[in-house]
């Protein structure tokens, strides 16, 4: 049973699977030499997508020699954060907005590169240090403070269950398209406060008078009946001429 079972494995594997995707976002195990310490969910959602609920969680990792001598430096502690929304409309651009608005933080070093086989953002700065992507519906973020680099191992555990969806040119090619972009765009003309349009649809025309109405008292009553034609006026005489 054992030997069928490591034959399954091996297969899926072979035919390019991946692992499947946490229930709780993060991997609650160890991942090759990191030991997995501690879960937590999130309170703060630090990519914020307008209107698309999400729920983030975290999980902290240190590797098997600090384990052994019983002492943890920042080197050997990597700390996971993965963000769920409920749908994958508008993830992708508010990453690259976030990434920008780093960007332009003197304090942050903000690179787009491949890491592990993925297109991902490298933030570096102010004493810590992060490689975040987006994957569908969530956003994964690899790294930790104390670090002036994040392990590649471990961004390529997290890469196999959460394929980048990070577009090339992110930090300066136009923005992805977000929800906004999906919306249906109207027939009627933006608002003009320098020349207002009256909204046809809905209007009280009881206190309302729109610039084409005739006044109402201009107009005869409904009931009213049609006033007879005036009588044609006589035509003179001519004069007549002498006998």
């Amino acid at each position: 049973m054992r030997a069928l079972f490591l034959a399954t494995a091996i297969a899926v594997l072979g035919c390019g699977g991946h692992p499947p995707i946490p229930k709780r976002g993060v991997v609650e195990g160890d991942l090759g030499g990191w030991k997995f310490r501690r879960f937590q969910e999130v309170l703060d959602v630090e990519v914020w997508v307008e209107g698309n609920k999400a729920e983030a969680y975290s999980a902290s990792y240190i590797t098997s020699d600090a384990e052994k001598r019983g002492h943890i430096d920042d080197k050997d502690l990597v700390n996971v954060f993965v963000t769920r929304y409920t749908v994958p409309e508008g993830v992708v651009r508010a990453t690259v907005k976030l990434a920008r608005r780093l960007a332009q933080d003197g304090g942050y070093q903000v690179e787009e590169d491949k890491i592990a086989g993925a297109r991902a953002l490298t933030i570096i700065g102010r004493g810590e240090a992060w490689v975040m992507w987006p994957s569908n519906r969530h956003v994964v973020k690899v790294g930790g403070r104390g670090r002036s680099d994040v392990p590649k191992s471990m961004v390529e555990h997290y890469v196999d269950r959460y394929p980048s969806q990070l577009p090339g040119g992110a930090l300066e090619g136009p923005l992805p398209p977000g929800p906004e972009d999906a919306k249906p765009k109207s027939d009627k003309p933006e608002y003009d406060s320098n020349a207002p349009r009256p909204d046809i649809d809905h209007y009280d025309p009881t206190k309302v008078k729109l610039p084409d109405q005739q006044d109402d008292k201009a107009q005869p009553p409904a009931d009213s009946k049609p006033a007879p034609p005036a009588a044609p006026k006589p035509k003179p005489k001519s004069p007549r001429k002498g006998r």
